[in-house]
């Protein structure tokens, strides 16, 4: 008996918006309302678009004396 069963999950939050586009966000693919939403979100962070700042003001590169 093979039998599927689907699973819904909740939205965390109710009228939830894309954060780069503000239109409803879709379920697939959360917190985003498309996948051209996410796809430009995730190019932002791999050409270094954001950048998470450090509390050390003398942080160096590990790689920089090779």
């Amino acid at each position: 008996m093979n039998a599927t069963k689907k699973v819904e999950t909740i939205p965390l939050f109710k009228n939830a918006t894309c954060p780069s586009c503000n239109k409803p966000s879709d379920l697939k693919y959360r917190p985003f309302c498309s996948k051209r939403c996410a796809d430009l979100d995730l190019g932002q962070w791999l050409n270094e678009g954001y950048k998470i700042e450090s509390e050390e003001e003398g942080q160096t590169d590990l790689h920089e004396d090779e």
